[in-house]
């Protein structure tokens, strides 16, 4: 006998997403986090365009504008020359200032409001599987106790408890060298936020809304400190006067913290009726601000696959797909944010090197390509084998303004209850009868493209996962050959019909 479907194990920004998901589901899912109150201190401080994007999709995301602040560009390892946001295929073509905390804030909120049962104070010491379920050791405030759920997902940070519990290897590189920030008050604001690298080192500079400044600092003298090394007031002053020829007259410091360029990616991201998501599972340098945005897409990733599997209609490759989509996208992660750490070189080669590749995002083509990796706007899953090879499979669907029954919607709109889609051009009675046989599952809506000329304008019917990506696509194709495609991507993506 479970206690409830599913544990997650840690109650930051990403297990908070995921127990979102699950609660739309009508999944019955318990939050248990160690820490007795929220954070607020905000390790991350943007949300990208992917990540907005899938807010928009479950309706929340004007919670999340209300508070933050749109900026159109973003940073690649600090280089003079940003990133086009704006250029982006997208209805959010920026990325959102909102520090780590608010978005946890709002986050819990929406969970809570779902139903969801968020735990403080209560650490998970212990995770195995066994018999059909994962039983899961909890240290509360009232001792020791005995949980089982049907699944548990590891949201638990780098040194997840869940992820050395079920044995999952999580190898890569140590920490070779460390960088800084503070968040302080200053007497003399800066006049013009952004970074500055230069022979001395390199200073990231934002302003936090509040009166507040942050100061990310790279300074070589100090890069081998040892990350368990308390950063000192005097430490940040004496770095940034060295590097920018002024310390502002900081003063009041709220959050002093040392990080370092560990980097590692576990091996699996699932073990049986376990899964990991967001730092249990990749862990690097902070770079481009990609870590919260990343874990939050997993959670979307694994939110509706798990809440299938909990409702008994999930076929059985649709669990190992998480690791096999979302694995590669943490890999790229590491891959890119190593990058940008051997771009940090202030020696003069280094220099060089940094004006050659800030010329080079100079071209549109360039600073699109890393635009688009960055704020995730590019990612596309593989098709499955013998999928409809249609170009569109696995990527994003796009948000363009339709036509339907129920009155003008984008397409983001649609996807608010967290179900498959299946958007149909073509009036099609065999189509929608085809996929009569699923309809607890997906939303059948007969549609029209609001403005001509657009990419939809070419299909007949698209079928669009819980998380936006499209699971199929008919553009043209001869009646039967378009249904007998319909069925195997309801079959391969919704299990068997009812």
């Amino acid at each position: 006998m479970v206690d409830t479907d599913v544990v997650i194990v840690g109650a930051g920004p990403v297990g908070l997403m995921l127990a979102c998901e699950l609660a739309l589901a009508r999944v019955r899912v318990r939050v248990l986090e160690q820490r007795t109150a929220r954070m607020e201190q905000s390790r991350a401080l943007t949300l990208h365009p992917r990540s907005i994007e899938i807010l928009d999709q479950r309706g929340i995301v004007g919670r999340f504008l209300e508070r933050g602040v749109p900026i159109p560009t973003g940073h690649f390892a600090m280089l003079d020359t940003r990133l086009d946001f704006s250029r982006l295929d997208t209805e959010h073509p920026y990325t959102l200032f909102l520090p780590q905390a608010r978005s946890e804030e709002l986050l819990e909120a929406r969970a809570r409001e779902l139903g969801a049962e968020i735990l403080r104070g209560h650490a998970v010491v212990e995770i195995m599987e066994r018999e059909g379920s994962v039983a899961l050791r909890v240290q509360g405030p009232e001792g020791l106790r005995d949980e089982r759920a049907s699944y548990a997902v590891g949201c638990d940070g780098a040194a997840s408890v869940v992820r050395r519990s079920i044995g999952i290897a999580f190898p890569g590189s140590e920490t070779t060298l460390t960088a800084f920030l503070g968040d302080v008050e200053v007497a003399e604001p800066p006049a013009r936020p952004g970074s500055r690298v230069g022979p001395h080192g390199g200073v990231m500079v934002v302003p936090l809304g509040d009166g507040g400044y942050r100061f990310v600092v790279f300074d070589p003298r100090r890069m081998h400190a040892d990350r368990s090394e308390p950063v000192t007031l005097d430490e940040l002053r004496s770095s940034v006067q060295r590097i920018l020829g002024t310390d502002f007259g900081m003063r009041d410091p709220r959050w002093l913290s040392r990080f370092g360029n560990a980097t590692r990616l576990a091996e699996r991201y699932r073990a049986g009726r376990v899964f990991l998501a967001g730092d249990a599972a990749h862990i690097h340098f902070p770079a481009g601000g990609q870590g919260l945005n990343v874990g939050l897409q997993d959670a979307m990733n694994l939110g509706w696959k798990l809440a299938a599997a909990v409702k008994g209609w999930a076929p059985p490759h649709l669990l190992d797909s998480y690791h096999e989509e979302r694995h590669p996208v943490g890999r790229a992660l590491v891959r890119n944010t190593e990058a940008q750490i051997r771009l940090m070189d202030v020696s003069d080669p280094g220099l060089a090197l940094r004006e050659m590749m800030s010329d080079l995002l100079g071209i549109e083509a360039v600073n699109r390509r890393l635009a688009g990796q960055i704020s995730a706007i590019d990612i596309a899953y593989p098709p499955a084998e013998g999928a409809s090879a249609h170009a569109w499979v696995g990527k994003r669907a796009p948000n363009r303004a339709l036509e339907t029954g129920r009155g003008a919607a984008r397409l983001h709109e649609l996807l608010h209850a967290g179900r498959y889609v299946l958007l149909d051009f073509a009036d099609d009675a065999e189509l929608q009868a085809a996929s009569e046989a699923w309809g607890d599952r997906i939303d059948v809506i007969q549609a029209k493209v609001a403005a001509p000329q657009t990419d939809l304008s070419v299909i007949d019917a698209l079928l669009v996962r819980p998380d936006g990506h499209v699971a199929w696509a008919s553009d043209g194709e001869r009646r039967t050959t378009r249904l007998d495609g319909l069925r195997a991507a309801l079959a391969h993506w919704c299990g068997h019909a009812r």
